[in-house]
């Protein structure tokens, strides 16, 4: 990396850009269909969705969630919170709306519920199932040599930041033997930028004696180039972290379908 002159720590916030002069253009919601009714108190459901319901958690059994789509994935999860109704409607108006299983799960509660049908206990289950897989993801990382799992970092980047709709920025914290010893959201900013602060991220990895760190946003327009503030922005905790004997290992964008090393690509 060429020489850098030094930077004062003490500087305003940098926005980060997912991409220079995107956009964002809102769409108009989906026709939605009428939720259906649940049923009278006391009813069964019909026979033939009981049976719908157990071929459907004997197929997951046998097979696991790859045996089916996202369709009747979200229908199960849908399962608990709606025992008396038929979810199959419901299960198509969210994939309608979000796209895929994870742009369900990871949606923002007040858009959720912008679809009919999304009450109370719709939510908590959806984003209890959220919460698991975000704490399962980090379970796989935390303690653990980060740089010998890269794959399993950046699976847990993917699960936890992949589908937000706004940008957020989070510092992994290490230890002399590259162990996460921490992982810390230090802003959350709108679909295009997000406030940093190099000195409250340097001051934060001293508070927690950490040797090294690793920056990960994300970008929800989906592509994941770093963008002229991106690449300012790392360069300016890259030397703070160098005045301190920190080490950078990387900074990783997270996209839709991908994401981006600054160390593989050459910007660190």
């Amino acid at each position: 990396m060429r020489p850098r002159s030094h930077t004062p720590l003490a500087e305003p916030p940098l926005p980060l850009f997912a991409a220079e002069g995107a956009v964002a253009v809102p769409s108009a919601p989906p026709h939605q269909p009428p939720a259906p009714a649940p049923l009278a108190a006391g009813a069964r459901l019909p026979s033939y969705l009981r049976d719908h319901r157990k071929r459907l958690r004997a197929r997951f059994m046998d097979g696991g969630a790859t045996a089916m789509p996202d369709y009747e994935l979200l229908e199960m999860v849908l399962f608990r919170a709606l025992p008396r109704q038929d979810v199959k409607p419901l299960a198509r108006a969210l994939l309608d709306r979000f796209g895929d299983f994870n742009g369900v799960l990871s949606a923002p509660p007040p858009r959720l519920t912008e679809v009919k049908g999304v009450g109370d206990s719709v939510l908590v289950e959806l984003k209890l199932v959220e919460a698991a897989a975000h704490r399962l993801a980090r379970a796989r990382v935390l303690g653990r040599p980060v740089l010998s799992g890269w794959d399993a970092l950046l699976d847990y980047c993917r699960t936890t930041m992949a589908h937000r709709e706004t940008e957020q920025f989070r510092v992994l914290f290490l230890d002399r033997k590259n162990v996460l010893i921490a992982d810390e959201e230090q802003a959350r900013g709108t679909v295009d930028h997000v406030p940093v602060y190099p000195r409250e991220v340097v001051k934060r990895a001293l508070e927690l004696n950490a040797s090294a760190l690793i920056l990960v946003h994300n970008h929800p327009s989906g592509d994941p180039t770093p963008s002229q503030a991106d690449i300012t922005m790392t360069e300016q905790i890259d030397t703070a972290c160098a005045a301190l004997a920190l080490v950078l290992h990387d900074h990783i964008i997270v996209g839709r379908a991908r994401e981006l090393s600054f160390r593989a690509e050459g910007y660190l």
